[in-house]
């Protein structure tokens, strides 16, 4: 079983997704189910066959979130903020840019909310360096180098 590692917010937005897939969708789809049911003959009734699948992949959802519920090590933002850890903040420059980016486990990541996974090439790259430290990675587009400048 693989251990997800997640800070305290991403593990309420488990949560909160789970509940929002069992008190809303589940029920909507059982309903559908009755009544796609309740038209006849099953053999040839495609909304019953489309609402039974439609329910099977819900139920699949709840489990596959449960699952990582109970697998979660929540980490918590490191005090100590002399490397990059999971959880830390860094200020990064890369070719004249400014970018900041937060360390989180996989199932947190998100770029578009400047969440790199520490599996993800970036985030591997950076974990356990310091401030000031020049790091190049391999990207899909080549090359880049990205120099820290701030850890939190």
């Amino acid at each position: 079983m693989s251990t997800y590692k997640l800070s305290q917010s991403g593990f309420e937005k488990l949560q909160k997704e789970l509940e929002q897939i069992r008190t809303k969708k589940r029920p909507k789809a059982v309903t559908r189910l009755q009544k796609a049911r309740a038209m006849g003959d099953l053999r040839e009734n495609s909304e019953y066959h489309a609402a039974r699948e439609e329910l099977t992949m819900i139920d699949n959802s709840i489990l596959t979130l449960e699952e990582k519920i109970r697998s979660v090590e929540i980490i918590e933002a490191g005090t100590d903020v002399d490397f990059v850890a999971l959880g830390s903040t860094i200020d990064l420059m890369a070719s004249g840019e400014k970018m900041t980016y937060t360390i989180v486990g996989e199932l947190e990541a998100d770029i578009t909310e400047n969440k790199l996974s520490d599996t993800s090439p970036i985030g591997k790259a950076l974990l356990g360096k310091r401030k000031g430290d020049v790091v190049t990675v391999e990207i899909p587009a080549g090359t880049a180098e990205y120099r820290i400048m701030q850890i939190r």
